[in-house]
């Protein structure tokens, strides 16, 4: 693989969506948890390892993970008039992400998470939308879109899915535009066969899902039926994630399948985000879909290896040295 490393703040990333903040509580072997679901006895007392405060949310997340990788990356979201947001805004600015597109609701309060960390790395939320629920016409910087080069649109809230009629015609009207897209809840119900989901995949240059949110959105029974459906439905790019199964993801001429990078996994969150990250940024700088998926993993695995969504993710000279160095053996399964 040939090393293109540079910069390339000429291509101006928008990313769509929530911003959070993160309350990460490290619990011990005291609590417990059976069956999947974690127990909390009513009047107990638990002792928490570590307290780590972090700024997460998919358009915060995604923003930053564009900064790092040398893009002029700009945050399109929301955020309350109190300290979570003051935090968020200062964290984005830090990360040279510009905020201007953002807007701050007065009396109103930021979107706050508490993450429990359980032991092995996985995670129950408790979280409130807070201010993200005001993202929506009145709020939404239309103009920002109109001038990027790249659109990263993560998960909406049922307000927020106004927007994507507004979405749709920019796209439309402005077919350079590359789209990536990463549904949420109410978009995997509405199905891809619903007006505006069907409106975005016809847009869409590269589409992610995990294989929950893929078998849902598209109605089909496996993988390879989800795959063909999107790809009919004119996403150019698929890419399905299954945990510890790694990603299978096609173009409509090939399908490819990437295992995951071992690693030792201290918290989750956010390797979502990463992934599509590191991915988008691959395929923006003249790499095919298989070295998508490698820069993709090794941004999810390195985001993994640390505590909250953002500490972990690479620079561009990491994740290039990364993809030379340490390469995934993608295989080429049709």
């Amino acid at each position: 693989m040939a090393n293109k490393e540079k910069h390339h703040p000429e291509i101006h990333t928008v990313s769509i969506g929530g911003a959070t903040f993160d309350l990460f509580l490290t619990m011990g072997p005291e609590l417990t948890v059976r069956n999947g679901e974690v127990l909390l006895k009513v009047g107990g007392k638990l002792p928490v390892k570590q307290v780590i405060e972090s700024t997460g949310g998919g358009a915060c997340n995604t923003a930053v993970g564009f900064a790092r990788l040398g893009f002029k990356a700009s945050f399109c979201g929301i955020v309350g008039s109190d300290q979570w947001g003051e935090k968020l805004l200062k964290n984005l600015i830090a990360e040279g992400v510009d905020v201007s597109p953002a807007t701050i609701v007065e009396n109103e309060t930021s979107s706050f998470s508490i993450i429990l960390t359980l032991p092995g790395g996985d995670r129950t939320i408790l979280y409130t939308p807070g201010a993200n629920e005001h993202l929506d016409h009145a709020t939404f910087d239309l103009e920002t879109v109109k001038h990027a080069d790249a659109v990263f649109l993560n998960h909406l809230s049922g307000n927020s899915s106004a927007l994507e009629d507004d979405i749709i015609k920019t796209l439309v009207d402005n077919p350079k535009i590359w789209l990536s897209w990463n549904p949420g809840g109410p978009q995997i119900r509405n199905g891809m066969r619903s007006g505006d989901e069907a409106a975005l995949l016809k847009v869409t240059n590269l589409l992610l899902l995990n294989k929950e949110e893929a078998l849902g959105f598209t109605g089909e029974k496996g993988t390879a039926g989800a795959l063909a459906a999107l790809l009919k439905a004119g996403a150019r790019n698929v890419c399905i994630t299954d945990g510890q199964n790694g990603v299978v993801a096609s173009d409509g001429q090939h399908t490819y399948s990437c295992p995951i990078l071992p690693v030792q996994v201290i918290e989750t969150t956010g390797a979502g985000d990463a992934f599509g990250t590191g991915a988008s940024y691959a395929l923006l700088t003249g790499f095919g879909l298989p070295e998508a998926l490698v820069a993709g993993t090794l941004n999810s695995a390195s985001v993994v290896s640390a505590v909250g969504a953002e500490a972990g993710l690479l620079t561009e000279t990491q994740i290039r040295e990364r993809m030379l160095n340490r390469p995934l053996t993608v295989e080429t399964i049709s």
